[in-house]
């Protein structure tokens, strides 16, 4: 057991007596009630607990708390700005991608990263950027078009705070 400190979502937990190979998902889920992170395979090939570290998307079933400390997590919980949706929710909302909705937290998650690192995404980007993410419903093709539009949104959103819609 040990005591650390994570940063996630902004905010410093101060965490007792964690055991040091404890998943950050069971952390997350069990200690801090930040349950929209799903378990799914428990070795990171589902994508359903899919986070941020340092902006980078992690599997948390399959990582240790410990070994994030000074690193910045984010979970599906602190991608919306208060009562603002991430254009990403607000997409999946609008494509009506969830079905039964298990796995979306953790496929907004890597589109969130893939966005952050490609703000134009190709099909093929996305493709990839995706593939580690399973949709037991098969929501694809949905989840696709909601990218694209969460993309485009983000480019709006960019170029109207810079002043060039007005």
């Amino acid at each position: 057991m040990t005591d650390f400190s994570l940063t996630i979502n902004g905010k410093t937990h101060h965490l007792k007596d964690v055991p040091q190979d404890m998943p950050l998902l069971w952390l997350l889920r069990d200690q801090l009630n930040l349950v929209g992170s799903k378990y799914g395979c428990g070795g990171g090939y589902c994508g359903a607990c899919t986070v941020h570290m340092d902006g980078m998307a992690i599997r948390s079933c399959s990582i240790p708390a410990a070994a994030l400390v000074g690193r910045q997590i984010t979970t599906i919980e602190g991608l919306a700005e208060g009562a603002d949706l991430h254009p990403l929710q607000q997409a999946w909302i609008d494509h009506d991608v969830p079905q039964c909705g298990y796995c979306q937290a953790g496929q907004i998650m890597s589109a969130a990263a893939l966005l952050n690192q490609q703000p134009k995404p190709s099909d093929s980007d996305i493709d990839q950027a995706m593939a580690g993410n399973l949709c037991r419903c098969g929501t694809y093709t949905r989840i696709k078009k909601a990218i694209h539009h969460a993309a485009e949104q983000l480019a709006y959103d960019a170029t109207a705070s810079k002043g060039g819609n007005s």
